[in-house]
């Protein structure tokens, strides 16, 4: 074998090593010191803007992306007093936050408590990510977290671990557990919700329901 031939091969080789070395550091590194889920989305507290009372929806101004403080009003319905006097009665928001959805149609006529739009707090969002059980041990409140959005891949946001659940997401499902034919209990692993906080949005417009990978430092 010529002298340039085995320089080659030998600097192939190195390169494998390398690279091989990397990987296998990367991949040591990843599951000694992180636990990664993407069982995970950003979440927040749904607030629903409803009637107060029986009657007709002469005014409304909530749209979507428009932002109301508490008690704020968004909109009148004229009903009857106790006495069924004419009456207008005001629709306020029960809490700060901004319209994400509205099903409000003016001039329309609603019944007490039904439901007119749909509000977030867009500036308080956390994450819900579902660990498996086997894993569960692993996580500790106060722990470091980075979170990756699907929707914004050259992002990285930091948080920390604020609650592990006290019981499994399957808990309340409608959905009865997996069994055979036989219907014997068929062994099925279950995820446990934890809550982790958002340190900062940087600028980007997270909204609930988008997808996320977490990974966890242990």
């Amino acid at each position: 074998m010529s002298t340039k031939r085995l320089l080659l091969v030998n600097i192939i080789i190195l390169l494998i090593l390398v690279g091989g070395g990397f990987g296998i550091y990367a991949y040591y590194n990843q599951n000694m010191n992180y636990l990664t889920t993407e069982n995970a989305q950003i979440a927040g507290q749904q607030v629903t803007i409803s009637a107060p009372a029986n009657g007709k929806l002469t005014d409304w101004n909530g749209h979507v992306g428009d932002k109301f403080s508490k008690d704020a009003a968004v909109g009148t319905i004229a009903t009857t007093d106790a006495e069924g006097r004419p009456a207008t009665m005001d629709i306020t928001a029960p809490a700060d936050g901004t319209i994400v959805q509205t099903n409000a149609v003016p001039n329309s006529f609603v019944a007490a408590g039904t439901p007119l739009a749909q509000v977030y707090d867009l500036d308080s969002l956390w994450v819900t990510a579902n660990i498996d059980e086997t894993d569960i041990n692993e996580v500790n409140p106060g722990q470091d977290v980075d979170i990756y959005v699907d929707a914004f891949p050259n992002n990285t946001l930091k948080g920390k671990v604020e609650q592990i659940g006290l019981a499994t997401a399957g808990t309340f499902s409608l959905l009865p557990s997996s069994s055979n034919t036989s219907g014997n209990y068929t062994k099925v692993t279950q995820v446990i919700p934890i809550t982790i906080s958002i340190d900062d949005n940087n600028g980007i417009a997270i909204v609930p329901g988008m997808n996320v990978t977490v990974r966890i430092r242990k």
